[in-house]
Order: C-alpha cells, then sequence, then structure tokens
C-alpha cells in the first residue's frame, strides 16, 4: 500500500481577512447612515428655526413677533381718553435714542410730534418738517425712519381702519395747489405703509388743505404746525352702531 497523503490545515491567513473586510465594510456604512442622518436633522432644524409661526411667536392680532413695546403702545391706543396724558411715554417707547434720526434730537421730536385724541380713535400728528422738503410731497429719509416706528403698531391693531390726513398752511388760501400738495403727502405716507405690509384696504387718504388749522395762521409758528399729516388710527367703535 502506498503512504497515505497527511491532509494539510487549512490555511487560516485569508479567511479572517474576509470576515473583517465584511466587518469593517458594515461600520463604514453604519457611520455613512449616522452622518446622513445628522444632517437631515440639522436641515430640518435649520428649517424650523426660520419658521417663527411654527415655534408660537405669531400674535393673533398681527403678523410677525411682537414685542411688549408694540402691545402697551396699542393699549394705550385703544384708550383715547388716555392719551393725552400718556402721549409722552406713546412717544417714549415708539421713538427710543437709539431710533431717532442721526439729525434729529427729542426736542424737535417732541415739538412736531402730537398724539391726540379724537372721537374715532387717536391721531398721530406729524409736521412737515420731520417728513417733508418745503413744498414737497416726497417723503425724505427721516420721514421713513418714523414712520417705520408705526408699523409693527398698526399691523398689531390689525382691526382697526387708518386715515390719512394731509394739511397746509393758509398760504396760498383755498388753491387747488394746496389740496394737490395735502392729498399727495398723505398719499406718500399711505404707499409707505404699504410698502411695508400694511393692508391696504384699511387705509384711507384725505386732502384737506388749509382747512382745520391746529393753530392760528398769522405766525410762522402756527403755520410750521399747520402744515401737518395725520395718521388717524380709528381704535373707538363707532356710536350707535354705525
Amino acid at each position: 500500500m502506498g503512504r497515505d497523503k497527511v491532509k494539510k490545515p487549512p490555511d487560516p491567513g485569508g479567511g479572517w481577512l474576509v470576515t473583517f473586510s465584511d466587518l469593517v465594510t458594515l461600520l463604514l456604512t453604519f457611520f455613512v447612515l449616522l452622518l446622513s442622518m445628522a444632517s437631515m436633522d440639522q436641515s430640518f432644524i435649520t428649517r424650523v428655526t426660520i419658521m417663527p409661526a411654527e415655534l408660537g411667536f405669531l400674535d393673533k392680532r398681527g403678523s410677525g413677533r411682537v414685542t411688549a413695546k408694540v402691545k402697551l403702545v396699542s393699549e394705550f391706543l385703544e384708550r383715547p381718553w388716555e392719551v393725552l396724558e400718556k402721549q409722552n411715554r406713546i412717544k417714549d417707547l415708539l421713538f427710543p435714542d437709539d431710533v431717532l434720526p442721526p439729525d434729529m434730537d427729542r426736542a424737535t421730536l417732541n415739538e412736531n410730534l402730537k398724539v391726540l385724541a379724537k372721537p374715532e380713535g387717536v391721531a398721530l400728528v406729524l409736521t412737515d418738517k420731520l417728513m417733508f422738503p418745503l413744498g414737497k410731497s416726497e417723503l425724505d429719509e427721516r420721514a421713513k425712519i418714523l414712520l417705520y416706528q408705526f408699523v409693527p403698531v398698526l399691523d398689531y391693531l390689525g382691526a382697526a381702519d387708518v386715515n390719512i390726513a394731509g394739511y397746509t398752511d393758509n398760504v396760498g388760501g383755498m388753491s387747488p395747489a394746496n389740496f394737490q400738495l395735502s392729498g399727495g403727502r398723505a398719499m406718500a405716507v399711505l404707499t409707505f405703509f404699504v410698502e411695508q405690509g400694511i393692508q391696504n384696504d384699511r387705509l384711507t387718504v384725505s386732502a384737506c388743505g388749509p382747512t382745520f388749522p391746529l393753530y392760528s395762521n398769522t405766525t410762522p409758528e402756527g403755520r410750521a404746525q399747520n402744515r401737518r399729516v395725520e395718521i388717524l388710527i380709528k381704535t373707538t367703535p363707532p356710536m350707535g352702531g354705525y
């Protein structure tokens, strides 16, 4: 009989490498999956962050985030019978020093901005010194800075209609030019508010010319106060259901 051949044990050198290679591949796939999931989570967080409505920041009375200052000013404007004693507080809330135009001091603002009670609500009265070049109806940059402070309040008072009335002094009398100027100035303010997102169906304009002066037109100071725009926020319910 021939000598039996002795079988050699299988070489372990190659088999464990195959298994290890499979394990590494699975681990790599697992880490790639985790990385993908992390990227998806970050993308989702970003989308949520830029949608404040989903985080409860929207107030039911207006769009956008509402600050305590806006709420407080709005509450004052809803009580016209209190605005005379609160008008300085309203001015301070609407126009802190850091939002005033660089070339305007507080004394100039206070002299040319008034908060008046009206039967329909509250009128914010701004003279043309704060708003327009003399004899012009285009808003200057200072006017846009000031008017922008009213936008969150008007937005918050979304149920209140707003009338914007322009007035002139009596120079030129009851001429068409005075009514055109006052109407153009009122329209400039309305256009600005619409551009800032206030619904145009809430806004109306009036061209009053030299009618209904607040002060005597016999002095330069009185005429300067009569050249004005009144923003009437109608927060008072009409009497008798009309």
